[in-house]
């Protein structure tokens, strides 16, 4: 190599060595978003194709809460009433599961499926069809306590395992009967001759797709759901229910219009069924740290279960023993109502 491609070479080395180094994009940065301290339920219209899951996990979102969950699942074919529960208002929700359910449910004759719903395969078909006078003098087969066996496609475990993932794996799943409640079944239309529409209210464990399932086989047809919408869980009825899209617009509302915070029940609306006691703030703070509380005066209670309120505000679920409160299961709730903060503002 010559002298004069050398030093040119060199001279190459030392140029890139000397070049800046580009600068590196400074990445943008974003604010974490803070969690909203919320507390209580809302009483969700679930929609149509939705699991429960997948429900819970949008209350999550608009809300910006991390911990919510439902009382009572619903079928993604089903629609309705889906109590979902908020911060401490989950440690209620065992009260809600409790509480009597209502349907309005359409069953279409003469075909029976695997899951005993429209989106199950045929496994059973009949050609006839009973009469509204047959459907009318047949339920009162069904009212009363009586014995359910429920679908082979439920949440019900067996040996662990769940009755619906066996079920989708191809195993032969039997479910002992169990005994269920119907207070009030009565059938609302008959439409066609294909289908019927029915409202039933029911204890927890109810299963509605057996219940159709069984009043076809007792009509000497078969059955299944076509439709199905929970009206009433426990203490939440239909008049308090409200869609995914109503909060989503909640959510982006102005200023001094009506806001998320419009759409919440308090934690106590689960336990319309438990008597609430006034206790003062001494009291409050004993039962807050876990510890009893003596009851006085004539108009206290002797026994059973209390919620024990304090300025307007859920201390405490107490159980009366021996004229002593003792607490069960202690809320913190805030003495103000959360605010909604707007999204996450990019840091500039």
């Amino acid at each position: 190599m010559s002298e004069d491609m050398q030093q040119a070479g060199s001279a190459s080395e030392e140029q890139t060595s000397e070049a800046p180094k580009p600068k590196k994009k400074k990445k943008q940065q974003f604010r974490a978003k803070r969690r909203t301290d919320v507390h209580g339920w809302i009483a969700l219209d679930k929609p149509l194709n939705m699991t429960s899951t997948q429900a819970v996990g949008a209350i999550k979102r608009i809300f910006n809460v991390k911990k919510a969950g439902h009382a009572g699942t619903l079928d993604p074919l089903a629609s309705g009433c889906l109590p979902i529960a908020i911060g401490e208002g989950t440690k209620t929700v065992s009260f809600v599961m409790d509480g009597y359910k209502e349907y309005e449910f359409t069953v279409r004759w003469g075909e029976e499926t695997s899951t005993d719903d429209a989106e199950g395969e045929l496994i059973d078909s009949s050609a006839h069809r009973p009469t509204e006078e047959e459907i009318e003098a047949a339920l009162e087969h069904f009212s009363g306590e009586i014995m359910q066996v429920p679908p082979a496609f439920s949440a019900i475990k067996v040996n662990g395992e769940r009755a619906y993932d066996l079920a989708r794996d191809g195993e032969e799943v039997k479910l002992a009967a169990r005994p269920v409640t119907i207070h009030h079944l009565e059938l609302l239309e008959a439409p066609d001759e294909d289908t019927a529409v029915f409202v039933a209210e029911c204890s927890k464990g109810t299963y509605v797709r057996s219940l159709a399932r069984d009043i076809g086989r007792h009509l000497g047809t078969r059955g299944h759901v076509v439709a199905l919408r929970r009206l009433i869980s426990g203490p939440f009825t239909e008049e308090m229910l409200i869609s995914l899209d109503d909060l989503e617009q909640l959510s982006h509302s102005a200023p001094g219009e009506p806001g998320l915070a419009s759409a919440l029940l308090p934690v106590e609306t689960a336990l319309d069924d438990i008597p609430a006691l006034a206790i003062n703030r001494n009291a409050a703070a004993r039962l807050r740290r876990g510890q009893s509380v003596l009851l006085r005066g004539q108009d206290a209670p002797i026994d059973g279960h209390v919620a024990a309120m304090n300025a307007g505000l859920l201390v405490a679920i107490c159980e009366v023993i021996e004229g002593e409160l003792w607490p069960r299961r202690v809320f913190n709730l805030p003495e103000h109502p959360p605010v909604f903060s707007s999204d996450a503002e990019p840091k500039n």
